[in-house]
């Protein structure tokens, strides 16, 4: 498949509102919530006045015009908070386009860009049945903490 990892643009910041529902770990069975879910002070925390603060940063997955994925960082108080130092990741691509190595790529590229602009690491956190922890562990994240549902991962940049 043909695609190019690119920054967002200013005028594509409404985009992180269908990724952040793309993001929501459904495990097998369970039904999807309502779109609204993506209103809770939790969740909004991710895309809430996105791009602007210096700590902002997003690239996204593009195939013939259309923008497939998405992975965004900024230092926020989310579930992988670790620091005041350290973004937190989101990553999500649309369901047909998983599995393809295509979330894998663009996360080496946002780290590549986070150690560019000085960055020493960046966190997630990840629940441990989603199947993106063994993506997230190839990328170079380790598990560094844990509760019942969730690592707390974190790559050394």
């Amino acid at each position: 498949m043909n695609y190019i990892i690119r920054e967002l643009k200013k005028d594509e910041t409404h985009l992180l509102n269908d990724f952040l529902y793309e993001a929501i770990f459904l495990p097998e069975g369970t039904e999807a919530p309502p779109k609204s879910i993506i209103d809770s002070p939790d969740l909004q925390v991710y895309i809430s006045d996105f791009g602007n603060s210096i700590d902002d940063r997003c690239l996204v997955a593009e195939t013939e015009g259309k923008v497939i994925g998405a992975v965004w960082v900024r230092i926020m108080n989310d579930y992988g908070h670790v620091d005041e130092n350290t973004p937190s990741f989101a990553i999500s691509l649309y369901k047909e386009f998983r599995g393809l190595g295509i979330g894998t790529e663009m996360m080496k590229k946002m780290l590549l860009l986070l150690k560019e602009n000085g960055y020493e690491q960046s966190s997630l956190a990840v629940q441990k049945i989603n199947f993106a922890v063994k993506m997230y562990k190839n990328a170079g994240f380790e598990i560094v903490g844990e509760n019942e549902e969730e690592y707390i991962m974190i790559c050394k940049l």
